[in-house]
């Protein structure tokens, strides 16, 4: 078997961090779990990542490429403002059942503690996640495809407090129910929401 090139050997190691970042938790994740898993040593596993706050930098930077491109995704169609938000929604509820080491990564308190580069990545990822969701809420208050008195800044908050309850909700209850459709009922119940009559007006 052909000896692995350096850029595919550390696409392995990040990938096998992400799976058992799942498996064990981010918070037990160590080096030599991922150099026992990849059939490495763990000098060899500092050879491509000089330290672990690396190789957490690397799962980083994968976690961002996946979702932003699934962003990109959704918002390539053209729909109205208030169909492109709920296919926002919808596909991070997908990227998080395909990947469901994210949420706890994301969420991880001793790992971002230990590591100020990581922390800020999430920041900016979830910083640019919000600003796509106030974009199209913008947009569909503008068009009246919701309720003109709503708050984007607000109710991007809510769709983003959604995501991660429901997030949470499917981690503790040990992925008995399938994240993506129950996400999508419950938006459905919130996108009602949005879409009705401000106050004080008669809903149509």
């Amino acid at each position: 078997m052909p000896r692995k090139s350096a850029d595919d050997r550390k696409a392995e190691i990040v990938a096998t961090a992400l799976r058992l970042a799942d498996e064990l938790g981010p918070d037990r994740l160590t080096t030599q779990a991922v150099a026992d898993a990849v059939g490495l040593t763990q000098p060899a596993i500092f050879r491509h990542f000089p330290t672990k706050q690396a190789l957490w930098q690397a799962v980083a930077e994968v976690i961002t490429e996946r979702m932003t491109n699934a962003w990109q995704g959704a918002l390539a169609k053209e729909r109205e403002p208030d169909r492109q938000l709920v296919a926002l929604v919808l596909v991070q509820f997908r990227q998080i059942e395909a990947n469901p080491a994210i949420p706890a990564i994301l969420h991880s308190h001793e790992l971002q503690t230990e590591n100020s580069d990581l922390r800020q990545s999430f920041r900016v990822l979830m910083t640019r996640f919000q600003g796509l969701l106030q974009a199209e809420l913008t947009r569909a208050r503008d068009t009246g495809r919701v309720r003109s008195d709503l708050v984007p800044e607000d109710a991007a908050v809510l769709l983003i407090s959604l995501i991660q309850g429901m997030a949470l909700r499917w981690s503790l209850g040990d992925r008995s129910f399938p994240l993506a459709t129950e996400g999508e009922r419950l938006l459905d119940a919130q996108m009602r929401l949005f879409r009705g009559a401000p106050d004080g007006e008669p809903s149509s």
